[in-house]
């Protein structure tokens, strides 16, 4: 799943361990998220969409996402 998040921390001029203190997270996780190596659950979705005051589908894009 692609997101923005690299490009809104970018934006905001944080670092990732900056904002990986303000959703609760590792900084790795954080690393893991921008690389698409991890998706994040909905809880965190949510907590880094609304610190950057977005919807969860301004951050996540979800067009690649299989549906039922």
């Amino acid at each position: 799943m692609k997101t923005r998040i690299q490009e809104l921390r970018k934006q905001h001029k944080l670092s990732q361990e900056e904002l990986a203190l303000a959703v609760g997270v590792t900084r790795q996780t954080i690393t893991s998220l921008e690389c698409e190596k991890y998706t994040a659950s909905l809880i965190l979705a949510y907590k880094i969409a609304k610190y950057f005051g977005l919807s969860i589908e301004e951050v996540f894009d979800f067009s690649e996402v299989e549906e039922f």
